[in-house]
Formats: structure tokens, C-alpha cells, sequence
């Protein structure tokens, strides 16, 4: 598991958010602490992040069922939330994680990320994606 101890070294020592290795390279990295960062990934490298290791500072359901998307082989988070592990598990995904927690909540700490509440109701890593894209632009957010 080269690639994701490479991917975690560039998380921490980098200050990235989000950093994505395969076959040794880094393919994409970003500061950009929301999934908005992953999306960008994604519609960047599409299929080139099949089978890469991720690292990401907070990863719930909905980034879970991102990396089921882009078939990662393996998955990092600082926190992880136990959906995202289970959806993780259940897919044969490699995760490994610093805290393990139940929910990722939103800025506020008050109620569940938007992401998160989005991703209640979705099973499906193809649908996942189309909610979240749909959901970054209703919601407009920037880093």
C-alpha cells in the first residue's frame, strides 16, 4: 500500500485536504476542504482514478460512495465515519482512518453534513454522483 501511505504523507506534511496517488504519482491534490474537491477530481481524471489510493481529512458516506465510483483501491481519512467504513468494507476498499466517528456534521456542528443528508437515501455510486454534483450547485459553496 505504497500509494496511500504516499497519499497520507502529502495529506499531512502538504496541508492538502485531499490527495490522490496511483502507481506511484500523484494524480490530484487540493486544499479545498469540502468534496467539492473530489468532484473536481473526478471531473478532471474521470477513469483514471480507478483503482488509485485516496486521502482525505473527513470522509462520510457520501465521499464513500464517491471512491465506490471511481473504484479506489484504497482509502485514508483523518475522519471516518462508521457508514463510510461500512460502505467501504462492503465494497472491498481498503480504509484506515485516525478517528472514527457516527456522523459527519455540517460547518456549524449543529446537523448532519448536506452531503451527508444527501446521502441517506442513496445506495447507488452512479446516482451518488449525478445528488452530489447537483447539490454542490444548489448550494454554490466555495473554499
Amino acid at each position: 500500500m505504497i500509494d496511500l501511505e504516499t497519499a497520507k504523507k502529502r495529506l499531512h506534511t502538504e496541508l492538502a485536504a485531499l490527495a490522490i496517488v496511483k502507481e506511484g504519482e500523484i494524480i490530484f491534490e487540493t486544499r479545498s476542504r469540502r468534496i467539492s474537491g473530489f468532484l473536481e477530481a473526478i471531473d478532471r481524471l474521470g477513469p483514471k482514478l480507478e483503482n488509485a489510493s485516496i486521502a482525505d481529512r473527513i470522509v462520510g458516506k457520501a465521499v464513500a460512495l464517491l471512491c465506490v465510483y471511481v473504484r479506489a483501491r484504497a482509502v485514508y481519512a483523518d475522519v471516518l465515519s462508521r457508514k463510510g467504513k461500512a460502505l467501504l468494507d462492503s465494497k472491498g476498499i481498503v480504509c484506515e482512518w485516525n478517528d472514527l466517528v457516527e456522523n459527519i456534521l455540517d460547518l456549524s456542528k449543529s446537523k448532519l453534513c448536506p452531503f451527508e443528508q444527501a446521502a441517506e437515501d442513496v445506495s447507488d455510486a452512479v446516482e451518488a454522483y449525478g445528488v452530489f454534483k447537483e447539490l454542490q450547485r444548489t448550494l454554490d459553496f466555495r473554499d
